[in-house]
């Protein structure tokens, strides 16, 4: 009787054993097994913020060939202050790149030789060491290439992994890679790019001239500005996001970091939908999401009433005292049902 009890016993778990060693092999098996053959190439389109390229129509993964230079240069932060900002592609952030599901994607990094450091991309959308990291590490006038399938879907921060890579995403180089899902996107009216970011000077907020990144206010987490798309009022009055009423507006929103964590609002309208961290799970009616320091989210709003409406970082003296702030113009007839004042 002991024996027989003993003998189901090590029968189970060996049953067990297979059991689970047969689900995992198929669960592992199905990112690879379950692609679909890449059919043709294209160029990929890549666009500076606030921009997003147009969504992908075709029903088929295919070859895309990504080229992304790394550039150096002197641009404004502010009006009055001039920074050495780090960059993928000439801005802050860097490039949009937008790709489907199971693409296989073609991928160039090149360092202009003018640039006084080495850089490499890490992209949160690969599998693989380093998000490519491991195998693109690029001396100024140095190129390096690599390929990865794009298999899960959703909104994905770029940055660099140089060491120190706190200092390098601090400097700029950060951007979006939006992989959409094989059914698409649901259609809006407009998509915007807005990705913040935290800076590190030696002078204080907006102070005059050329100013160098500071090391230690870095490590301490203090910094004198916290902006969305790499500069003071980028986004705002004349280049204000527009927008007409009746209109959704998708904004593709990210944070480079390297420290804050933000808390995402939009003075004066709701967010209808929000993708949870650029991924499948939705949340609906929404005043202020967070997203972390490499990290995103996709919000969605059907504009109700004309106006400004403000973009901002709600830990909100980072808004009114270090640059966090954009703004969506909304034109369009005014319905007192919805909103009016009273006399």
């Amino acid at each position: 009787m002991k024996k027989a009890i003993i003998k189901s016993f090590l029968t189970a778990i060996v049953f067990g054993f297979l059991f689970t060693a047969c689900n995992t092999s198929e669960n592992k098996g199905d990112a690879s097994s379950s692609l679909d053959e890449i059919k043709g190439e294209e160029v990929a389109v890549l666009t500076d913020a606030p921009n997003v390229p147009p969504p992908i129509t075709r029903n088929h993964p295919t070859k895309v060939i990504v080229n992304l230079d790394v550039i150096e240069k002197v641009m404004k932060i502010s009006d009055s202050t001039d920074y050495t900002f780090w960059t993928f592609g000439g801005k802050v952030p860097g490039k949009f790149i937008r790709v489907r599901e199971g693409d296989l994607v073609d991928f160039t990094l090149k360092n202009m030789p003018d640039s006084k450091v080495s850089h490499n991309i890490d992209l949160h959308a690969v599998n693989g060491p380093g998000g490519g990291a491991a195998v693109t590490n690029v001396a100024p006038g140095q190129s390096a290439r690599f390929q990865f399938r794009a298999i899960n879907p959703g909104l994905y921060v770029y940055h660099c992994a140089t060491g120190p890579v706190g200092m390098h995403i601090a400097n700029g180089m950060y951007g979006l890679i939006m992989v959409e899902p094989k059914k698409g996107m649901t259609k809006v009216d407009k998509e915007y790019y807005v990705m913040q970011g935290d800076f590190y000077t030696k002078g204080k907020f907006e102070a005059k001239g050329l100013q160098e990144f500071d090391m230690d206010k870095a490590i301490a987490e203090h910094p004198d500005y916290v902006l969305f798309n790499g500069r003071v009022r980028s986004s705002t009055g004349a280049n204000a996001f527009p927008a007409t009423v009746g209109e959704t507006v998708r904004l593709y929103a990210g944070n480079g970091g390297p420290n804050l964590i933000s808390s995402f609002h939009v003075i004066g309208e709701i967010f209808d939908n929000v993708y949870v961290e650029g991924g499948d799970m939705v949340n609906k009616n929404v005043q202020t999401t967070l997203i972390p320091a490499g990290g995103s989210s996709i919000v969605e709003m059907k504009l109700q009433v004309p106006g400004v409406l403000n973009i901002v970082d709600h830990s909100i003296f980072r808004t009114f005292h270090k640059g966090a702030l954009a703004q969506i113009k909304v034109t369009g007839k005014e319905d007192p049902s919805l909103f009016s004042k009273i006399k």
